[in-house]
């Protein structure tokens, strides 16, 4: 389930086969299963987007998904494999994706509601509901989006999220910069709404 940048096919790609999205700053090594997702869908959370931190991929604020504040935020599930989602998340958390990551034995378990893999951004595993009997998988910070500073994103990001949106959901241009306006900071406060 995705949120933010990885709405874009695109930038998800580059998680699965590897390589750099345009204008980000890292090379990604890819997937032990490079294989693209088998079928995506667009959806809407119940939650909402924010932006916080800086991100040392794109520079600027990382979007962020806050579950327990009233949204709705517009998504993409994409079936991946749980294998995937969890390389997808090492990757997320600046490590390598290995064999034997933990946080797979979590998913394969029959993992529901939220699981913190660890402290950092991006390490906390959620189950957002379900979609053809499959459960919808995210991860985001342990923060609620008040526990937080809130930060701008930058131009690159923010242009691969708006990609993304046109995507998944056919959204026009305007339609695209409502919705980020719901959910931009505004000098370093909280989203409007």
């Amino acid at each position: 389930m995705s949120y933010g940048s990885n709405m874009a096919r695109e930038r998800l790609a580059c998680y699965l086969r590897g390589g750099r999205p345009p204008g980000a700053r890292r090379v990604y090594a890819g997937a032990r299963d490079r294989s693209l997702p088998r079928e995506d869908r667009p959806v809407h959370l119940p939650g909402r987007l924010w932006f916080a931190g800086e991100s040392s991929v794109w520079g600027g604020g990382m979007a962020f998904y806050d579950h327990d504040t009233v949204g709705p935020t517009p998504a993409r599930a994409y079936r991946i494999t749980a294998g995937q989602l969890v390389d997808i998340a090492a990757q997320e958390m600046h490590r390598s994706p290995t064999q034997d990551d933990p946080l797979e034995t979590v998913l394969l378990a029959g993992f529901s509601g939220r699981h913190t893999a660890g402290p950092g951004r991006y390490e906390t595993l959620l189950a957002v509901g379900h979609l053809d009997g499959l459960p919808m998988l995210t991860f985001t910070a342990p923060d609620a989006h008040a526990g937080l500073p809130h930060a701008a994103p930058s131009a690159a990001y923010l242009a691969m999220l708006a990609a993304g949106l046109r995507e998944a959901h056919g959204w026009s241009d305007a339609e695209v910069e409502a919705y980020l306006a719901t959910v931009l900071p505004r000098d370093g406060a909280g989203p409007r709404r």
